[in-house]
């Protein structure tokens, strides 16, 4: 365990790690505190970022497991002392961290008797198990243990649907929150107009993240839902201005696919995400909400396609250019800014 003074500062906001711990592999905890706040402005950050924390951070699960040999979930096999119900449960309480974007396959084969635990699943590299003894299964006779598996990453909850159950393929809740509790507390000092507050913010996370990487993308990912606002009267004034629409004409950068090839780089757009190139956050989550995850989705977009991105303005579209410019040496045609410039 941690610990630190709390050292409250009367003139410039500050935040603080006052206590932090890891309990377990899959529990982590730590306390914050943020001040000083005028009256009112700690349960406000508070709320917010308790929500902001449970509900906009992404995690990675196991949402799916197949294979021919079982009938249905609540089937038992011979030589697994679990029945496959009990083994869906604990694939779904596996912890894993990544930063992959879509679906991935991922697979058990164990060959028993013998214990099954997490170290037993073949992910792909992107994929890190956090802890690898969670347990799985347990083979009491010298069978085969073979299960495929689909690793996604998301946020929030899902639950399973049953018509989504196909035989030898089954559906699995899937929790992708990984932080499991936050809780914000307020002290108040001074008196009168002075009178100031400190927001003291637990967070419990389960090993993928720790909380003070929870904290930091949880703040991130507020920030760019409030960036909106903060151009609302700029947008009014743009739309004002410009009544007349402007019709976008079309240009397809997958008809530039051929100048890669040319260049001799052996680059696989496929694998090539969006996060690694230099997007602002609020650009690159705009992309990602509209299932632009890989540099390979963005170039089978138009401009017309990128302009009807909710929250997108020109500037980001240029950016986008720029980039696929400079890191790809993508020759864009000639009058590409022409055109953008008519929007300015």
């Amino acid at each position: 365990m941690l610990r630190e003074d709390v050292a409250v500062s009367t003139r410039t906001l500050q935040w603080k790690c006052v206590e932090s711990r890891a309990d377990s592999k899959r529990l982590y905890y730590a306390r914050f505190i943020l001040s000083p706040l005028m009256k009112g402005q700690a349960d406000t950050i508070g709320i917010a970022m308790r929500r902001a924390l449970l509900g906009e951070i992404e995690g990675t699960c196991i949402t799916r497991a197949k294979s021919e040999k079982i009938p249905h979930e609540y089937s038992t096999i011979v030589g697994i002392e679990e029945s496959i119900h009990e083994i869906l449960m604990n694939l779904k309480e596996i912890v894993l961290r990544s930063n992959l974007y879509g679906i991935r396959d991922a697979s058990i084969c164990v060959k028993g008797p013998g214990y099954v635990t997490a170290q037993d699943i073949i992910s792909p590299p992107s994929v890190e198990i956090v802890d690898s003894a969670q347990h799985i299964a347990t083979l009491t006779e010298p069978i085969d243990l073979c299960i495929g598996l689909q690793i996604e990453r998301q946020r929030g909850y899902r639950m399973k649907t049953p018509n989504n159950a196909q035989e030898g393929n089954f559906p699995i809740d899937a929790v992708f929150m990984p932080v499991r509790n936050v809780n914000h507390s307020i002290h108040s000092y001074g008196s009168g107009n002075e009178k100031k507050e400190i927001l003291f913010l637990e967070i419990w996370t389960n090993g993928s993240l720790t909380p003070k990487e929870a904290l930091h993308e949880a703040s991130r990912n507020l920030i760019d839902l409030l960036i909106p606002f903060l151009h609302a009267e700029e947008e009014h004034i743009h739309l004002e201005e410009n009544k007349n629409t402007v019709t976008v004409p079309l240009f397809n950068f997958q008809d530039r696919l051929d100048n890669l090839t040319k260049t001799k780089k052996e680059i696989s757009l496929k694998s090539i995400f969006i996060d690694q190139s230099e997007l602002p956050p609020r650009v690159y989550n705009s992309l990602k909400k509209s299932n632009i995850y890989t540099l390979l989705d963005l170039l089978n977009k138009s401009e017309e396609d990128l302009m009807k991105i909710e929250h997108f303005r020109i500037e980001d579209v240029k950016q986008i250019f720029c980039i696929l410019q400079r890191d790809l040496s993508i020759d864009l045609p000639k009058n590409t800014f022409l055109f953008l410039n008519q929007f300015e």
